[in-house]
């Protein structure tokens, strides 16, 4: 199995929740999770609880490192982790970066992220923090849109040039239950090699056939999907329609925690998907395998 879109703030073990709440003197709510049709402001609102123990390097350094553990234990051959620095407080972007790292050895590759709504000097910056650690292998922007922010996708086009010219690998979540338009901004503007979540894209044929012409990998989280109400069943995932048009996609999990699903779970319900087959499956393994972000 292959997961190239799981959130370090998304899936930390439930005892580990626990462990670092205690230690970090902050009181949480454990049984937060994500349910069908929340919508996703208010599943992005469930990060602040993880975020609040998260702020240190040695939390960063365990939750980096039990995702690894976890993910062999699921028959993960090739992981995928991401987060955003930006918002763990308790060390420079560079400390808890290096903390992430040091706690994945070499299991992993690490995308960082930047957040939809920051200055696009804040994604600028990760670049230059990839500069020197090769183990980071891929920029994302996270998150989603905010009416009226000050700046849009187009604004971060510098930093994900940056990246391209770094030979760091770029991922966008775009047209999760938005606009297919956002596909095309971000690919044609940052350079996008994999979307993450897409769950849209059909409803434009141009943008299929420009995801199509150039490769790119569309992140497929379906039961992150459910939850934040890009579709409205499982069964209405695009994902079996995507692969008999030839479109390049990969199963992922998104957030172990918040969506209560691993890596065997989340392959077992895209299998049982209307329109699925193993032949099918195994080439959004063959695709996330392709897509994987390396360096160097």
């Amino acid at each position: 199995m292959i997961d190239l879109h799981r959130h370090l703030d998304g899936s930390l073990r439930p005892e580990t929740l626990t462990d670092l709440a205690r230690d970090a003197g902050v009181a949480i709510d454990p049984t937060l999770r994500f349910h069908a049709g929340m919508g996703l402001e208010a599943a992005l609102s469930c990060f602040a609880m993880t975020l609040s123990v998260l702020q240190s390097p040695r939390a960063v350094w365990r939750v980096a490192h039990e995702m690894c553990d976890d993910a062999e234990a699921e028959g993960v051959t090739t992981l995928e982790i991401r987060f955003a620095p930006q918002l763990h407080l308790g060390g420079t972007i560079d400390a808890i970066v290096d903390a992430a790292l040091q706690g994945i050895e070499g299991r992993a590759g690490l995308i960082l992220c930047g957040l939809y709504g920051e200055p696009p000097q804040s994604l600028e910056y990760l670049v230059k923090v990839a500069r020197n650690r090769p183990g980071v292998v891929g920029l994302d922007l996270a998150g989603g849109p905010a009416p009226g922010a000050r700046w849009g996708m187009a604004d971060y086009a510098r930093a994900f040039e940056q990246a391209r010219d770094l030979g760091l690998g770029r991922t966008v979540h775009a047209g999760e239950g938005r606009p297919p338009a956002e596909i095309r901004v971000a690919i044609e503007q940052l350079h996008a090699q994999r979307i993450g979540h897409g769950t849209t894209l059909l409803d434009d044929p141009a943008v299929v056939a420009l995801v199509m012409e150039k490769g790119v990998t569309i992140e497929a989280c379906v039961t992150s999907n459910l939850h934040v109400g890009a579709i409205a069943s499982l069964e209405d995932h695009p994902l079996s329609r995507w692969l008999d048009l030839g479109v390049r996609a990969t199963i992922c999990t998104d957030n172990v925690l918040f969506s209560q699903v691993d890596a065997p779970e989340e392959y077992a319900r895209v299998a049982a998907l209307p329109g699925m087959t193993a032949q099918k499956v195994a080439r959004t393994i063959r695709y996330g395998r392709e897509a994987a972000f390396r360096r160097g």
